[in-house]
């Protein structure tokens, strides 16, 4: 995969990981408000546009998603032109993430206390955040943990199915969202058997479960989270530290395909 597209892939994985669940990191002062959360999540579709300028050595993205706004609609969401938003609202570039599905049940976060809600290019969309990203912050490919720091805990009940990956240290990730980006017919069906569709890395696993428990994934003590996206651009959160307390740095795969305008 050429490296700009592994890069802008790379974006992605923290941009959402971050502000996909509507949390507090943000650039500048913005003040931020506690709210108890979404429930009910699980399976609703929402899609997003990063809104990129590079300022004073760091990548601003504005995050716009339309999750409690809309369904995005397949034609309105075909019809959104990336050139004419990053023109409109005069930023440097525009990239598409989605559609994406939910696979958590609740969120538990903070949101922004002012929070902008219009149109882009035709289809409603609300700004989550604004994320400062550094050079450091990005590490680019598909199986490459991503530390971010946000203010979330998701939280899935007993008899839910979960997927995870496992890495070949231990550490275990748990799927928080498909996405149809990269393959538009995969539904939450077709995941029990994702394992076979999936290039994984040397020592990587692929499984599901249904829980006995309930389960909730939050931040560490630093309110850092360990997030990754396999090649189809399904997001997941660590929910186990490997048991050398090391982050997994599995080798890069191809990704199969690209975001962006």
């Amino acid at each position: 995969m050429p490296a700009r597209f592994g890069r802008i892939a790379a974006v992605v994985v923290v941009v959402t990981a971050i502000a996909g669940l509507a949390t507090a990191t943000t650039a500048g002062a913005a003040k931020t408000t506690p709210e108890h959360g979404s429930t009910r999540m699980r399976g609703a579709r929402y899609c997003e546009l990063l809104l990129l300028t590079p300022r004073d050595g760091q990548l601003i993205a504005q995050v716009w998603n339309t999750y409690q706004l809309n369904d995005c609609p397949e034609a309105a969401w075909a019809a959104v032109d990336t050139a004419t938003v990053a023109r409109d609202e005069n930023v440097a570039l525009v990239l598409r993430n989605g559609p994406r599905y939910w696979l958590i049940d609740k969120a538990e976060r903070t949101v922004p206390a002012q929070s902008s809600t219009r149109p882009l290019s035709g289809l409603p969309m609300r700004q989550l955040a604004t994320v400062a990203l550094s050079a450091t912050d990005v590490r680019s490919g598909a199986y490459r943990e991503q530390r971010v720091v946000r203010n979330t805990t998701m939280t899935w009940p007993a008899g839910k199915r979960v997927y995870e990956l496992t890495s070949p240290d231990g550490a275990v990730y748990v799927m928080q969202s498909w996405s149809q980006q990269i393959a538009p017919t995969l539904t939450e069906a077709d995941l029990r058997t994702l394992g076979d569709r999936l290039t994984l890395p040397a020592g990587f696993t692929f499984g599901s479960r249904v829980l006995t428990k309930p389960l909730s994934v939050g931040t560490d003590a630093s309110g850092a989270a360990f997030v990754l996206q396999d090649e189809l651009m399904n997001a997941y959160s660590r929910r186990t530290p490997p048991p050398s307390a090391g982050r997994a740095t599995a080798p890069t795969v191809p990704a199969g395909g690209t975001t962006g305008g």
